[in-house]
This record gives structure tokens, C-alpha cells and sequence, in this order.
């Protein structure tokens, strides 16, 4: 997620609005941007995306240099993190895990294709319709990184049911889903001392965060973690 930067002379016209499954979801242009509204609540918009792209790079910058890793992009949004991954040809297999069918299809046919249209066309990406807490629970592949755009972190969530990814059973659900040695990166709208503290109760190794310094206010940031192994 990013914060909103608004172009003052315009007004934000909507081009897309649909019911979803989790309620609605409205995609705009602000001036320049494109912005994803859900059930009244902005999201995000395609402003920036520094800290979306860090999540993906520190997560590789973590693991221990194994040849094509997997990586897990919870979260499509407007595209950021699974655009960084697919420019970088270290990454093996790219899935990005997507709960909202609007979203897919605003890439694959509408404005945010522009964003996304050459990761989508890349042989490694894997477009994945389903809640990720759904997907972690229930799926058998395994990943080397998980890179975790869910709401706007662990300590500020727009949609109560995103809470109980960052918790103790949460945590536990994605690191199933990592392999020994696998990195867990989280993007969050702000610090959180607390939940790297439950990284560490989760039994996760090497726990730290770093920053993406924005325009005002708190940065943004990456928690990092490696599972044991």
C-alpha cells in the first residue's frame, strides 16, 4: 500500500466500481494516478511504490544466495512488488496471490496494465485468484520468500479479517508455506516494535526492519524474518 498523493486541480473520476467478494471495490484516476478504493477506504495508488519494490529486494537480499528462488507476492494492488520481481531474472517462479477479481482484471485488461503487462506476459508469473490466508492454509507448494501487501500492515488493518494473518497462527500458516532458510517480508505502514516481537515468538530467526522514508510522517517499512533450517 502507499499513501495517496492527490493532484489538486482534479477531481477523481471512477472507472470501474464492482461488488466483490469482500465487498466493494472502486478503481479511479486521480490527475495521474490510479487509485483502488475498497468499501469506502482508500488503498492505495500508483504515487510511488519505493517501499513495495524494497519489500521484494530486501527479501532476496536476505535469502542465502540459492539459485532462482521461488517468491510468494501476497497482494497484486496496483502491481509494484510483482513488477520489481519479474525486472530481476534471479527469481525463479513468480505467484502472486489476488482475493479480488476486479484487481486481476484491471491488469490483465484495463489501466493498471500499463503497471504490470510485462510481468504478466513473464513465463515465471502465476496469477493465483484466492484469499491468502486461504491459500497459505491449503496449498502444497513451497516458497524460498514471501513478500506479504496485505491491507496496510499488522498494526493498522482497513479489513478485520487480515488481522489474523499477522498472528501467532498466521505466522504459522506462511511459514508452512516457506522453505528452511526462507524469508518472510512484510510491508507495513508504520513500525511496529510489537509485531517483531511476534516474529520472534513465531519462532522466526534473524527478525529486523527496514525503512523507506516518505514525503510526511512515519516511513514505511519492511519486516523481515527467516524461518529456521
Amino acid at each position: 500500500m502507499t499513501t495517496s498523493a492527490s493532484t489538486p486541480d482534479s477531481l477523481p473520476v471512477v472507472l470501474d466500481r464492482r461488488d466483490g467478494p469482500y465487498g466493494e471495490v472502486v478503481l479511479r484516476r486521480h490527475g495521474e494516478l490510479l487509485q483502488i478504493i475498497a468499501n469506502g477506504c482508500f488503498l492505495m495508488d500508483t504515487s510511488d511504490g519505493r517501499s513495495e519494490r524494497l519489500l521484494v529486494d530486501a527479501a532476496y537480499r536476505a535469502l542465502d544466495g540459492r539459485s532462482e528462488p521461488a517468491v510468494l507476492i501476497g497482494g497484486l494492488g496496483v502491481g509494484f512488488s510483482l513488477a520489481r520481481a519479474a525486472q530481476d531474472p534471479r527469481w525463479g517462479r513468480i505467484t502472486v496471490v489476488e482475493r479480488e477479481p476486479a484487481v486481476v482484471d484491471w491488469h490483465r485488461d484495463g489501466p493498471l496494465g500499463a503497471l504490470s503487462a510485462r510481468a504478466f506476459a513473464d513465463p515465471r508469473t502465476v496469477v493465483v485468484e484466492s484469499d491468502l490466508v486461504t491459500y497459505v492454509n491449503e496449498t502444497s507448494d513451497t516458497f524460498d520468500a514471501l513478500c506479504l501487501d496485505i491491507d496496510n500492515g499488522p498494526g493498522w488493518t482497513v479489513d478485520e479479517g487480515n488481522e489474523g494473518l499477522y498472528s501467532p497462527a498466521g505466522l504459522a500458516s506462511c511459514a508452512r508455506v516457506l522453505r528452511p532458510g526462507g524469508v518472510l517480508a512484510v510491508w507495513s505502514a508504520q513500525p511496529s516494535a510489537e509485531f517483531e516481537g511476534t516474529l520472534w515468538n513465531a519462532g522466526f530467526q534473524r527478525v529486523r526492519t527496514e525503512e523507506m522514508p516518505v514525503a510526511r510522517g512515519v516511513p514505511d517499512v519492511v519486516h523481515l524474518a527467516v524461518r529456521p533450517g
